[in-house]
């Protein structure tokens, strides 16, 4: 397998997508150069309007950052909004809007026959409450939990595979804390 030096260029074609086949199948058959992580890092860091750092990307407009002047490790839509603490699910923060008939759901699913089952399923959209974006969907019972798909270990993360550890260094456990902030939802009511 030959190495090959990935500039932030083909980096940039590759988070837009206009990357060509030649190009992907040059990337799948090499070796992963040691900086590819952070020019992708940089490549999106480019494209938002604020100063806070990226540390990693969950989704297209969803990004785990570091606050500039705190140091906190938190959820953040490409627009500037804050969510939570990254170990909190960000989708609770969100405007929720629930598809539970089958009038609701045929909007977005087309032909009908392609629609979930109200009676099984409900089609649940997130979004931003700042910039009103999509930023995610699911697919769920009624009543399911909100799904928390990504919980990652940032610090260790940045320290054990990068080599280059989060300044300031907090302890941070890998665990959900989305439970701390629904038990504060029940005291408001």
């Amino acid at each position: 397998m030959e190495r090959i030096e990935v500039g932030k260029e083909l980096v940039r074609k590759l988070v837009d997508g206009t990357i060509s086949d030649q190009d992907v199948l040059r990337l799948q058959n090499s070796y992963k150069d040691d900086d590819r992580f952070n020019k992708y890092v940089e490549v999106l860091q480019e494209r938002v309007k604020w100063k806070d750092r990226i540390l990693m990307r969950i989704s297209d407009n969803v990004y785990i950052v570091q606050k500039e002047k705190s140091g906190e490790i938190i959820s953040k839509c490409t627009c500037g909004h804050d969510f939570f603490d990254y170990r909190t699910n960000w989708k609770l923060g969100c405007l929720i809007n629930v598809r539970k008939t089958l009038k609701e759901m045929s909007e977005v699913y087309s032909p009908e026959p392609a629609c979930p089952e109200p009676e099984w399923q409900e089609i649940r959209e997130f979004y931003c409450p700042d910039c009103g974006a999509q930023l995610a969907v699911e697919v769920l019972p009624p009543g399911y939990p909100v799904m928390f798909e990504f919980l990652a270990d940032i610090p260790g993360f940045y320290r054990e595979y990068l080599g280059t550890p989060l300044t300031p260094e907090k302890k941070y456990e890998c665990q959900d804390k989305s439970l701390e902030l629904t038990k504060t939802w029940g005291k408001e009511i």
